[in-house]
């Protein structure tokens, strides 16, 4: 599935579960690092103004859907890829780290939530190995002098993977960064997945997220914060509805040629 502007275009280039067990499993194998983000409604409004977050997203190895919306545009498209948020895709990544003998680097919140985190993980993945827990300061740069000094800690932990729990775009910044500077290591873009299991924040129950209503539930729960977050995001639906029909439109054009 695609998704394009007048200044970016963004490709979510691993459609399923399976797709990602194998393309992290093949890089932890041959000790090649990475980074993975998520795309979703609130990041396509965001790479409309923000040029840095555009040139992020052009450094990332991976691409999965992270919301319900894009994967509905996929398959109006014809390019159905599966939902894959970044708060549930840490417990996969991490038996997959576990099961190769890889090391994990938590990064972002408090140091309070990533030791609860720490905890969580290693209770529900036996052989998670965690060697460091980073929580930024207060005015961290994604890409100056403070994200150095995590990398830094980072390397010097022997981390083979960095879950980020920053936000966008300070997470996929850091990661296209990072990603420069220490081409052996994996970076993980989350968002709030520690805080989840650190019980900082409560997330939808499973039956919520089960008829897409999470995003409601959300908004709900930080009205002041997020009502204004996905009205933004609302009103570029129509746009990005249309693109999915121009999607479809082609593949159907090239599929009539292919056939002549």
């Amino acid at each position: 599935m695609r998704f394009w502007g007048e200044d970016y275009d963004v490709t979510v280039n691993v459609p399923d579960w399976v797709a990602l067990e194998r393309q992290v499993s093949s890089r932890l194998r041959s000790g090649d690092g990475f980074s993975l983000a998520t795309i979703n409604l609130d990041h396509l409004v965001k790479l409309r103004t923000d040029a840095r977050f555009r040139a992020a997203y052009a450094d990332q190895d991976m691409i999965v859907a992270d919301g319900n919306p894009i994967v509905w545009m996929s398959k109006l498209a014809g390019r159905p890829v599966r939902l894959i948020p970044g708060s549930d895709a840490i417990l996969p990544l991490t038996r997959i780290a576990a099961a190769h003998g890889k090391t994990i680097a938590l990064v972002g919140s408090t140091e309070k939530t990533l030791m609860a985190a720490k905890a969580y993980l290693e209770h529900e993945v036996p052989g998670t190995c965690i060697v460091a827990t980073i929580a930024p300061p207060m005015g961290f740069d994604p890409t100056g002098a403070s994200a150095d000094d995590v990398l830094a800690t980072i390397e010097d932990a022997s981390a083979d993977i960095a879950f980020l729990a920053l936000g966008a775009p300070k997470q996929e910044l850091f990661a296209a960064h990072g990603r420069k500077t220490l081409p052996s290591v994996g970076f993980v873009s989350i968002g709030a997945g520690l805080d989840f299991f650190s019980g900082e924040q409560t997330r939808a129950p499973a039956w919520v997220r089960t008829i897409a209503m999470e995003w409601l539930w959300r908004a709900l729960s930080q009205p002041a914060r997020l009502i204004p977050r996905y009205a933004k995001c609302f009103t570029i639906l129509p746009t990005e509805t249309l693109h999915a029909l121009q999607l479809r439109k082609d593949g159907a054009t090239q599929r009539t040629a292919s056939e002549r």
